[in-house]
């Protein structure tokens, strides 16, 4: 299953890259999140995996994120006409997804972030989820994206109960 989402954030590319690679801020907006640590190396580096916890309703699951990568490495004062990108791939428990982020400028103040998201499932259960609710999948990732535009713009964040 393959599908891309984008949302256009009123802030500068160089910022809206900073908040999305900062750890710190990730609790703020990606809702379900309970744990992201990295297992080696230092956070949001090219390579780095980390151990992830999301929670969705009263179920959990855990996976295995790896920044595959990452462009440019430093993101203060990026030339206009350079494309900034962070992939990562995920393994879980009958499931392997890539999600590979793409921001660039719209405007002198507006950025684009687009998001190409494939996944792969096994197993029966994890497959006929695949199968049955890909709008899910998508609607999701939709909503991860306008959190963090509030988060980015606004300074709302989803555990406070702010949509």
């Amino acid at each position: 299953m393959k599908y891309t989402n984008s949302i256009e954030i009123a802030l500068p590319r160089d910022e809206v890259a900073r908040l999305l690679a900062d750890p710190a801020h990730l609790p703020k907006w990606l809702r379900g999140m309970v744990l992201h640590e990295p297992v080696d190396e230092a956070h949001g580096q090219l390579g780095t995996k980390s151990r992830v916890v999301m929670q969705s309703g009263k179920r959990t699951m855990e996976i295995t994120e790896t920044i595959t990568r990452r462009e440019p490495n430093d993101l203060h004062e990026i030339p206009k006409e350079v494309v900034v990108h962070f992939d990562r791939e995920s393994v879980g428990a009958g499931m392997w997804s890539v999600v590979r982020d793409r921001l660039t400028e719209a405007g002198p103040e507006t950025t684009l972030w687009e998001q190409e998201s494939e996944f792969r499932f096994s197993g029966l259960l994890m497959r006929s989820m695949g199968l049955l609710m890909p709008r899910v999948f998508h609607k999701q990732s939709q909503q991860h994206m306008q959190d963090f535009k509030a988060f980015a713009e606004l300074g709302k964040d989803v555990r406070e109960g702010t949509d």
